[in-house]
This record gives C-alpha cells, sequence and structure tokens, in this order.
C-alpha cells in the first residue's frame, strides 16, 4: 500500500500559501510518509524541510514536483537515483523530455495534481 512509502515533496516550504506546503499538509493529514526536500531549511506542522536529498535507501515511491521545468536539471540524475514508481507533474512543473527520461525506465510519469488526487481519494 502507498500509504506505507515514502512520498519526496520537492519544493517544500514554510510559506504556508506555497503548494509545496499545502501538498505536505494534506499528504500527512491522509496519512501519507513525507519526506519534505526545499532549498532552505524549516518546518511545517513539526515535520522537517531538509535539505539533504534523499537516497535510495529512504523508500521513496512517489516524487511530487513543486520545481519548474527550469529549475529541475539538477534534480533530474537525483531523483533517476532514487527509482521511484511515480513522478508527479503538479500544474506549472511539466517537462516532457523528463517524463519521456522517466517512462523509458518504467517510472510512471503522472501529469496531475498532487491535491486533486488527494481530494478525490485515489491519489
Amino acid at each position: 500500500m502507498i500509504a506505507n512509502k515514502y512520498t519526496l515533496v520537492l519544493g517544500a516550504s514554510e510559506n504556508p500559501s506555497r503548494y509545496g506546503n499545502i501538498a505536505t499538509k494534506r499528504l500527512r493529514k491522509g496519512g501519507f510518509k513525507v519526506y519534505a526536500y526545499g532549498r532552505k531549511s524549516g518546518v511545517i506542522d513539526g515535520l522537517p524541510i531538509r535539505t539533504d536529498f534523499p537516497t535510495s535507501e529512504e523508500g521513496i515511491h512517489t516524487v511530487t514536483l513543486y520545481v519548474s521545468a527550469k529549475n529541475q536539471d539538477e534534480y533530474i540524475p537525483m531523483i533517476l537515483d532514487l527509482k521511484p514508481k511515480r513522478v508527479i507533474f503538479n500544474p506549472g512543473t511539466e517537462n516532457a523530455s523528463f517524463q519521456k527520461e522517466l517512462e523509458k525506465k518504467g517510472i510512471e510519469a503522472d501529469v496531475s495534481c498532487t491535491l486533486v488526487l488527494l481530494a478525490r481519494g485515489i491519489y
């Protein structure tokens, strides 16, 4: 079951108006384990925002992106090293070349919205 595996929120922020913050809170409220990653350390409802990128040993199942396509390049090799089952491209993060690269490696590239998936109960 996915609730037993981690979701990496890439682009987590302490700013409560940022979608990375909102998604982190809603994922946790839904019972999902979250690894919040951001450029700046901080805390979201008691969960630390980490500035060290996770490793494959952390058991990341899903990566949900809150980083624009132009800022994803540095993360692509690290995301691929995680070998997640899926990567969610939230609105504004779509990246056709990265999506193709994921699909070639058998990783689901889901152009969707984490908040909508959670609201519909189909995350």
